[in-house]
């Protein structure tokens, strides 16, 4: 079939995203008759990257719309490979634009006057954990006995740990906990950036320079090494899980609790297919003593590619799935809608208790600074956190070793 003729939509592989994609698509196609036929395709993360960006498949017209995630905004602004959508949401805006959505979710793809997305997937950083391991009286009464204290999920990286290794039992393929520390500029990178927030710590310093050798980034990246190689409290293949890896672990029974993005609690307590359905919960990250809960703000948004031969029909596209019927789809197809009706939502919050919470973790989350140099910056942090977690290398040397290497992109933010 010729380009012409296709409507190619740049998917992050992930069965919620495609099949949200698939059923809103046909209801747009229902409504407008462009007689488009759609062409999804699902990339794993490095190469939906790739084919958007290396490849300039943005700019030569290999795709209509893209998903995105907020961490590739000042890259996509830096390379104008997106269509501006300021004018054509001032000229018709989306149905209770901009209030039906937390400024949160609107920031981000927002550089100088351009808009560059739509928010299409929400869902920050929580600690999710199996309510039915929590609540059963004999793990209550054993816990009680061994640590003279309520079984309750934790508030503190110490009692994270401790209950991590109460619960953890791998002949019954049930682990403590996992990490998504694949090194692939994100997952690792999103637990380094946690740990240390969570310890009051921050990555840059009063003048926007990275700074990795601190106190706070001392004791977060002990604390990671350590559980990490706690074989008595961790799943055994944190160096190859992703977000997804680790979040169908947990949907698999596997896991007793895990820090991981809000979707993958939703889609656990849901799925037919979880071993764990109807028994998930999820709270504020634990943190310790002495400093503040944190989340992380990284969300997915559609773009209309610069290139794309069908831009009329991409922004009508974008248009459809930001109406509060499309983002409930997104809900009810096992994704995290985004605008303010669907976390509302009564028939949502039946079948999933804890949805409403999503606007509370907002007010605890912290956002990646837009800088284009930014995957320059995630690498280093991959190079440590791969370092920390596989050799026995001094922590402070590693530090000073990412402190060296970030001096060749240590510019102020934005």
């Amino acid at each position: 079939m010729q380009r012409n003729q296709l409507f190619r939509i740049a998917v992050r592989k992930y069965p919620p995203f495609e099949q949200a994609i698939r059923a809103q698509w046909e209801a747009f196609e229902s409504q407008i008759q462009t007689g488009l036929t759609l062409d999804l395709v699902a990339l794993d993360l490095h190469p939906l990257e790739e084919a958007l960006f290396t490849s300039n498949g943005m700019v030569s017209g290999a795709w209509d719309v893209c998903f995105v995630a907020t961490d590739w905004i000042a890259t996509m602004h830096q390379r104008a490979c997106a269509v501006d959508l300021a004018p054509l949401i001032a000229a018709d805006p989306p149905q209770d634009f901009p209030q039906g959505w937390t400024d949160s979710l609107l920031r981000l793809q927002r550089i100088d006057n351009a808009i560059l997305g739509t928010p299409f997937h929400d869902g920050p950083e929580c600690l999710i954990y199996r309510r039915d391991l929590f609540n059963d009286p004999t793990h209550q009464a054993a816990y009680r006995a061994q640590h003279n204290e309520d079984l309750t999920p934790p508030t503190t990286w110490e009692s994270f740990h401790r209950i991590a290794r109460f619960f953890h039992n791998p002949e019954q393929q049930l682990y403590g906990t996992a990490f998504a520390a694949f090194p692939d500029g994100h997952n690792s990178v999103y637990d380094f950036l946690l740990q240390l927030w969570t310890r009051n710590g921050d990555l840059f310093n009063p003048q926007g320079h990275i700074h990795f050798e601190t106190p706070e980034a001392i004791e977060a990246l002990t604390f990671y090494r350590n559980i990490l190689a706690d074989k008595s409290a961790t799943h055994p293949d944190c160096l190859k899980l992703d977000s997804v890896a680790a979040g169908l672990a947990f949907a698999a029974g596997h896991l007793a609790m895990a820090i991981n993005w809000f979707g993958f609690a939703t889609m656990a307590h849901t799925s037919p297919d979880s071993a764990v359905r109807g028994q998930v919960d999820v709270t504020t990250l634990p943190h310790a003593p002495n400093a503040s809960t944190a989340s992380l703000n990284v969300y997915w948004i559609l773009s209309i590619a610069i290139g794309s031969p069908h831009q009329t029909r991409a922004w009508q596209f974008l248009r459809h799935c930001l109406t509060p019927a499309m983002d409930k789809l997104t809900t009810t197809t096992g994704a995290i809608g985004c605008r303010r009706s669907t976390w509302s939502d009564a028939e949502v919050n039946a079948a999933i208790p804890f949805y409403h919470r999503i606007e509370q973790l907002h007010t605890h989350a912290r956002e990646i600074p837009q800088r284009p140099d930014w995957p320059q910056i995630a690498s280093i942090i991959d190079t440590l956190i791969t370092a920390a977690i596989t050799t026995t290398t001094p922590i402070p040397d590693l530090l000073q070793a990412a402190d060296t290497m970030s001096g060749k992109v240590n510019s102020p933010t934005r």
